[in-house]
């Protein structure tokens, strides 16, 4: 046995299609200790998320965390379930079919087949599976496959994480696929509009914070020192919507959230810094956190409860989270674009309808000339 995974009889007449793969970080199935446990102890057991050695970490995951924290955060995860489930994973199957829709839409204003391209959603951890979702593009005919990280800004903990399992499941088979991959897209300018305009679209409703704060996920401080560009791009995407928004630098703050552990991760710390303003008589704060594309645990429970009741708790007077991108028209219309444009190249008639087009061209070019 060779061990690669069995191919499906390759045929000439096949409808061959590209693929383009969503893909975010996870969540558990349920907002239950047994639930969450999976989840954690897949996610912390990736290389790319805790890098310390393994006969060092492995015991204190299995005998530590694993006993303690999923009864903590399964009551968080609880906190923020809907009736559609995990907030991220409902979100991402909304992103995934919107972008399919305006996908194909695009695909047929450019004389090209709508169902051309097919969306796929997967998480890095937890499902449905990156495996699985590939393997559903693979038997839809897609032999060529655009993997989108959802994760503006690059780490080695996140995109990095995420492209190793869509490489490992490549590796298994006997077709191995096309295979391009977006790393990061923090300066995008389509995604940058979209931020401000989720932001201004608030304002409008709400009115003007004292003071505006952009939330970034942590990560060790270790990261930076070791090259990962991430904290660099997460400054750059603020700088960007600070401009959109037309902010000077005193009227706005980034902070960075979901620190784990005792070692030092990047600076400011989002709740010591809500504190801090609070005490300082800011009265009201509005967070927004442009790192994530799709609201989940840590925008709506970390932020939008534990953070606010740190600054309400500090004598802060009035405390605003700010919705996600989610799926405002402005960020489906930015993500088709960031698609499209990493997809020239891939994007070509079948061959029988670029002969029609170059039969076309001729008698076109030939009644110029007479």
């Amino acid at each position: 046995m060779s061990g690669f995974l069995p191919e499906p009889p390759f045929r000439h007449d096949r409808q061959v299609r590209i693929g383009v793969l969503l893909v975010n970080l996870g969540t558990p199935d349920a907002p239950t200790p047994s639930a969450v446990r999976r989840y954690l102890a897949e996610f912390l057991s990736d290389r790319r998320v805790v890098e310390i050695p393994r006969v060092l970490w492995l015991p204190i995951l299995h005998g530590v965390i694993l006993r303690i924290r999923p009864s903590r955060s399964a009551k968080k995860y609880a906190a923020i379930w809907t009736s559609e489930g995990s907030p991220l994973l409902a979100h991402g199957i909304k992103q995934k079919t919107l972008l399919m829709g305006y996908l194909g839409q695009r695909l047929k204003d450019e004389g090209l087949p709508s169902d051309m391209a097919q969306v796929e959603l997967a998480m890095r951890y937890g499902k449905p599976t990156i495996a699985d979702a590939m393997d559903r593009l693979k038997a839809a005919g897609c032999e060529r496959i655009l993997v989108v990280p959802l994760f503006p800004q690059y780490s080695a903990s996140a995109t990095a994480a995420a492209l190793d399992a869509v490489f490992a499941h490549a590796q298994r088979e006997r077709r191995m696929p096309g295979l391009r991959t977006i790393d990061c897209f923090h300066d995008d300018p389509g995604y940058v509009r979209a931020l401000a305009r989720t932001v201004n679209d608030y304002w409008t409703r709400h009115g003007r914070p004292d003071r505006f704060v952009m939330s970034f996920h942590g990560l060790p401080r270790r990261s930076l020192d070791l090259g990962d560009p991430y904290h660099c791009q997460c400054h750059k995407t603020a700088r960007l919507l600070a401009v959109e928004l037309g902010l000077e630098p005193a009227q706005y703050l980034v902070t960075f959230q979901s620190r784990f552990g005792r070692a030092e991760w990047l600076k400011p710390y989002t709740q010591d810094s809500l504190v801090r303003l609070a005490k300082d008589g800011v009265g009201r704060v509005d967070v927004a956190c442009p790192g994530f594309v799709a609201d989940c645990l840590e925008t709506l429970e970390e932020i939008g409860i534990e953070v606010k009741q740190a600054f309400l708790g500090a004598g802060g007077r009035e405390f605003h989270a700010i919705p996600c991108l989610n799926e405002h028209p402005l960020w489906i219309a930015a993500l088709v674009d960031l698609v499209v444009s990493n997809l020239r190249g891939w994007l070509a008639p079948p061959p029988d309808a670029a002969a029609r087009q170059m039969t076309q061209l001729r008698a076109k070019t030939l009644g110029a000339r007479q």
